[in-house]
């Protein structure tokens, strides 16, 4: 999930197209901060058994949910149809790719897998790939997914589309950056200005200016702190360590964020920690392969330092 769901509609209510602004590179010869080196030290040990999440034989324990059949309805303050809902229409399956069985997302209809369990403290990984194919709107935009976490509420809360969660976003140049699902989720990190990326132009930065999270707003999003990914057609493998109200998104080896003070915002201003939920898995417009899903308890968290 890339952009900011209430500006998103907004502008979508004054006729702009979200398209083409999505589209939109980058502002020409901007120069990027340089790129921290990060590393993971202190990595925990596991202090219980690991649980496979994903059985490669079926889709036991995930619930499908669909929002609406033409996507570009999404972000619309009033969509012209209903959200499909609870249905999973050949959206998502198992199947065999480089020898292994794999869940597989086909993303021509937004909307997500949910796990039935409800996890806390925990140090959760999985391997993913891009498929080939791209779906409207996002065709010619990069490949977008997400893994979100502390997934709470009722189905369908967000757009019709997806529960309240934090998100690890996975999209091509940006998986590891953290987003606000939700109008009452709310994340603290470190940042540094960086005019080379999208609004809010923020990118992690170890140690660098405090920031607190929130969608709606203009803080709905962090950059990673570095692209990572590998090529596409290769696994990346995703490592999210989770304890308490903090979170550490780390892709193929490389912490890419810190979050602390997951919350939740109530209609009457109270703050909640935000500790324990279930995992999404992103339909978003492009084809997604994952595989080995994996979650394992843990009693601290790594720590990220720079090199």
């Amino acid at each position: 999930m890339r952009f900011t769901k209430t500006i998103v509609a907004a502008l979508a209510a004054t006729g702009i197209a979200v398209t083409a602004i999505a589209a939109a590179p980058p502002p020409a010869q901007v120069q990027a901060p340089a790129a921290q080196r990060l590393v993971l030290v202190d990595v925990p040990r596991a202090t219980g058994p690991k649980r496979d999440l994903f059985n490669a034989r079926d889709l036991s324990n995930w619930q499908p949910w669909l929002g609406y059949a033409d996507p570009s309805q999404t972000y619309l303050e009033k969509p012209a149809a209903d959200a499909i809902g609870r249905r999973n229409a050949g959206d998502f399956a198992v199947r065999t790719v480089d020898g292994r069985p794999a869940l597989w997302i086909k993303g021509e209809t937004w909307g997500s897998l949910v796990n039935d369990l409800t996890l806390s403290d925990y140090h959760l990984r999985l391997e993913y790939k891009w498929g080939a194919k791209r779906y409207a709107p996002r065709v010619g935009l990069p490949p977008n997914n997400g893994l979100l976490y502390h997934t709470h509420g009722t189905p369908g809360t967000v757009f019709g589309t997806w529960q309240p969660a934090i998100e690890f976003e996975i999209m091509q140049g940006s998986t590891g950056m953290a987003v606000m699902v939700g109008g009452e989720t709310r994340a603290r990190t470190t940042t540094v200005e960086d005019r080379s990326i999208i609004a809010p132009h923020l990118r992690y930065r170890l140690n660098g200016a405090p920031v607190e999270l929130a969608n709606p707003g203009r803080l709905w999003n962090v950059e990673n702190a570095r692209d990572v990914e590998r090529p596409a057609g290769e696994w990346n493998v995703v490592d999210l360590y989770v304890l308490g109200d903090r979170a550490v998104h780390v892709l193929n080896g490389v912490p890419v964020m810190v979050l602390t003070g997951i919350s939740t915002v109530g209609a009457d201003g109270t703050r909640r920690p935000l500790t324990a939920g279930r995992i999404q898995l992103q339909s978003e417009g492009a084809e997604t392969w994952f595989r080995s899903i994996t979650v394992e308890p843990i009693r601290s968290l790594p720590r990220v330092v720079a090199r």
